[in-house]
């Protein structure tokens, strides 16, 4: 019964699953127009726009930005900023099933926009979005030690010039911390993220 309840809930928030959606994160930074792909991660499509449908991305924040320079400790090495609730659980949904890159057919390539994770199937609100093609984020790559990768949704088509102007935020502060973060990575000024809503 509750994946009868949890498709129906995909196909009224998508429509048709062939569909590409467009949704525009506005931060003040400046604006990030994405585009998902319900046709190929499902599941994970759903997770996001329920978010946003919610509003609980309203008053979240790109937090941790991870360039060359700030993981020394990591022998590979990425190019992602991460946003989403932090460490609010309070708003939260229950984390969603992994849909790797093996079973999407999707790549992180530059502006790929990605779940974040701790553990396999742990996936809830982070979300991260790519800078430069990053390989090693696929299933079967080397950045997280379980090689299960992490589950590629969307992709930035509007907006790149203010992911990187946010990468390029000075980073290294004693603030809180998550699975998915350290100090070294996170922006001593995190960068408000004021709405986001799916386009018409």
């Amino acid at each position: 019964m509750k994946y009868l309840v949890f498709w129906a809930f995909l196909f009224a928030k998508l429509g048709s699953p062939a569909t590409a959606q467009q949704v525009k994160i506005e931060t003040e930074a400046g604006p990030i127009v994405v585009e998902l792909y319900p046709d190929k991660a499902p599941g994970t499509v759903a997770n996001f726009l329920r978010y946003v449908t919610d509003k609980r991305y309203d008053g979240a924040r790109f937090y941790r930005v991870v360039r060359l320079d700030n993981q020394a400790t990591s022998p590979v090495k990425i190019e992602v900023i991460q946003g989403g609730l932090g460490t609010d659980s309070t708003r939260m949904f229950p984390p969603i099933a992994q849909e790797t890159t093996q079973k999407t057919g999707l790549k992180h390539l530059d502006g790929t926009l990605s779940m974040a994770r701790g553990l396999p199937n742990s996936g809830a609100s982070e979300f991260f979005i790519c800078i430069n093609p990053q390989p090693e984020l696929d299933f079967g790559g080397k950045r997280n030690p379980d090689g299960q990768g992490f589950a590629a949704f969307g992709k930035v088509i509007s907006g790149m010039d203010v992911v990187r102007k946010i990468q390029a935020g000075e980073t290294g502060q004693p603030g809180p911390t998550s699975a998915y973060s350290n100090p070294l990575q996170l922006l001593r000024k995190p960068v408000l993220i004021s709405t986001v809503r799916q386009l018409p």
